[in-house]
């Protein structure tokens, strides 16, 4: 979403250092936030050719970038519901 040059001004009179951001309701992370985490790296993706329906490709592509991400989510959300 592009931003006006009104909103781009606006937003740099908000905060100007880090400083001035508030934190109080960002929980730290400690230890034992770190000693329960686990790295989660993508699946790795294979290119391929599809047809898709127009109005399908136009749907996703409206909903702005990252519409071959969703899709993809889409289409991955029906496998698993499936293998239940």
């Amino acid at each position: 979403m592009p931003l006006s040059p009104a909103r781009v001004e606006e937003l740099k009179k908000r905060a100007d250092s880090d400083q001035d951001i508030d934190y109080s309701d960002i929980p730290e992370l400690d230890e034992a936030f770190f000693k329960n985490a686990k790295l989660v790296e993508p699946s790795p993706k294979e290119q391929i050719t599809m047809r898709i329906d127009a109005d399908v490709l136009e749907w996703f592509k409206a909903r702005g970038k990252g519409y071959q991400t969703r899709m993809n989510a889409v289409l991955k959300a029906y496998v698993l519901a499936q293998s239940r």
